[in-house]
């Protein structure tokens, strides 16, 4: 399973792990019953403490999205209803807006610049129907 980390991210690396788990959750990547990797096998992987990886799915298996079963490892859970389903949907479309944002900063667009292009965007994907492609034709 792809998770990728950024060090120089203000947001704590056990939260990068949690989203990205709901990220792939909403986005249909990890379906119920998918067995995710130990927490040592993510610790390794990631070069991250195994405390961190430990923290974060301690936290998935709060809010139900996990099940971690002694001996056997640790899957994805059903949402509980419907509504958790959509919740998750829209938790996801926060932390997608946020990382888009966040990732504008770090490359030093002003929000005015930013602003700009998303507008520009959002009124083509309006009148078209779909949004834009997600690499320009001309690269």
């Amino acid at each position: 399973m792809q998770i990728n980390i950024d060090l120089l991210s203000k947001v704590p690396i056990y939260v990068q792990v949690i989203d990205q788990i709901k990220h792939k959750i909403a986005a249909g990547t990890l379906q119920p019953g998918d067995q995710l990797p130990t927490v040592r096998q993510m610790a390794a992987d990631l070069r991250v403490n195994f405390n961190t990886i430990a923290r974060a799915y301690r936290m998935l298996d709060e809010e139900g999205l996990i099940s971690t079963q002694h001996g056997r490892g640790t899957y994805i859970l059903a949402p509980a209803s419907e509504a958790n389903g959509e919740t998750l949907r829209r938790q996801d479309l926060d932390w997608l807006t946020r990382h888009f944002l966040n990732e504008s900063a770090n490359l030093e667009y002003s929000a005015e610049e930013v602003h700009r292009v998303f507008e520009q965007h959002m009124k083509n994907w309006l009148e078209a129907g779909s949004p834009p492609p997600e690499h320009n034709e001309q690269e």
